[in-house]
């Protein structure tokens, strides 16, 4: 475990020494001012970049009529989409939530099944299982890249899993565990060679929460390509936006054609008749939101850029810092740096950092929540989660949107 990870936990975050706290954040708001020098701000966490060709663009939707869930600009955006990540296909959703939800049902999660996920990540990773039906069951992530830890997960399942056949049982549950859902926590890629490799011992479909990971890799792959389906978020305070929005990547012919039937509402054929085969979704993203999402990709390599030149210097000002570490890209992976962020050897410490630098016009947010702590999920099946634990009362998130490269102090 990190040196900075130590001492922290939920259960000391309002204890510490308030003046080594106080110099602490005060180190923390000069070497930001390095960076960012302060202006009165304010310098928000992640503010849509809206650029390019984007008002033309919205305008083609306007001026047609093609506003709504079908259209060229729809169709564009998915090849794009496809181009960038590699992937064979792209089928865009309504939101990254929903693409979640569809990717899991595609792969045959059913109501009953448990499925593996990080209790350190958005709240909408698990709640796509619960709409299944389904139960997350929440397993610790480690404090290199945030991910899912492959070996603390191999452990869990070695004590409380149970081969019958194809299909793992929880012994204690008596569930099958259907599928794991890595996520690539704030941009970070999760050692998804590791995962994979504890999925195929297990029998366990992948399906990747990549909402945060659009150009993030793992040796030139790109993330939501190491699991059967990926899905990706496109919400305004993403890398690229559309608005609402996300997507689903796929090297699976037969996956794409199922994903594209279930989030038009299941319909058979474009005829008047509107005949449906099963209960589908009306998942689809509509062409206005795709246009403005073309016109983001357009620009994404930009985009990239300008989020890691800031990402290095928010590095560099806070190498050799006393108590506090800024999160770098995994050694097996190369981040998009969606969200840059600081871990703090003591959650009062993270605290009153966040307080001053808040006051002070710089918009940080503490790490997530950890989700086996809300009262929808308290009682659900659980690994043991202290790193989960440690990283949510120590860490927080600097601002990092790709607009701030102007400010960066040469």
């Amino acid at each position: 475990m990190s040196d900075v990870l130590r001492d922290a936990d939920n259960r000391f975050a309002a204890n510490g020494d308030d003046a080594a706290a106080d110099a602490t954040a005060q180190d923390v708001l000069a070497r930001l001012d390095a960076v960012l020098p302060h202006t009165g701000g304010p310098y928000p966490l992640h503010a849509p970049e809206i650029d390019g060709n984007a008002w033309d663009y919205v305008k083609d939707c306007l001026d047609t009529g093609w506003v709504s869930s079908v259209g060229a600009w729809v169709d564009r955006f998915e090849d794009m989409l496809a181009d960038i990540t590699g992937a064979r296909h792209a089928v865009a959703t309504v939101n990254g939530t929903a693409a979640l939800h569809a990717a899991l049902l595609t792969v045959g999660v059913k109501p009953g099944d448990e499925v593996l996920v990080p209790s350190f990540t958005f709240v909408a990773t698990a709640n796509a299982i619960s709409y299944c039906g389904a139960v997350p069951n929440f397993v610790d992530c480690e404090a290199t890249g945030l991910g899912i830890d492959p070996i603390a997960l191999d452990a869990y399942l070695d004590r409380i899993g149970e081969m019958h056949g194809e299909f793992l049982i929880n012994r204690q549950t008596g569930a099958i565990i259907r599928a794991m859902v890595p996520v690539h926590c704030y941009g970070h890629p999760a050692n998804m060679r590791a995962l994979c490799d504890v999925a195929g011992r297990y029998r366990l479909t992948i399906v990747e929460d990549a909402a945060e990971s659009l150009g993030s890799t793992i040796d030139a792959q790109h993330m939501g390509r190491f699991g059967r389906i990926g899905a990706f978020s496109f919400n305004g305070n993403k890398t690229i936006t559309t608005g609402g929005g996300g997507a689903l990547i796929t090297d699976d012919d037969l996956l794409a054609r199922r994903l594209r039937h279930l989030t038009t509402t299941a319909r058979v054929n474009d005829s008047a008749d509107l005949v449906h085969d099963m209960v589908g979704y009306n998942y689809r993203l509509p062409n206005i939101n795709a246009a403005l999402g073309c016109a983001q990709l357009e620009t994404l390599d930009a985009k990239l850029a300008m989020k890691r030149e800031l990402a290095a210097r928010y590095r560099e000002t806070f190498e050799g810092a006393a108590g506090v570490r800024y999160l770098s890209s995994p050694p097996w992976g190369d981040s998009n740096y969606w969200l840059c962020g600081l871990l703090f050897d003591a959650g009062r410490t993270r605290d009153v950092v966040l307080t001053r630098l808040n006051a002070a016009g710089y918009q940080c947010r503490p790490f997530w929540t950890p989700l086996h702590s809300m009262k929808m999920y308290a009682d659900g099946p659980r690994a043991p989660l202290a790193t989960t634990d440690r990283l949510s009362a120590c860490g927080l998130t600097l601002p990092s949107g790709a607009g701030l490269k102007a400010e960066i102090k040469r």
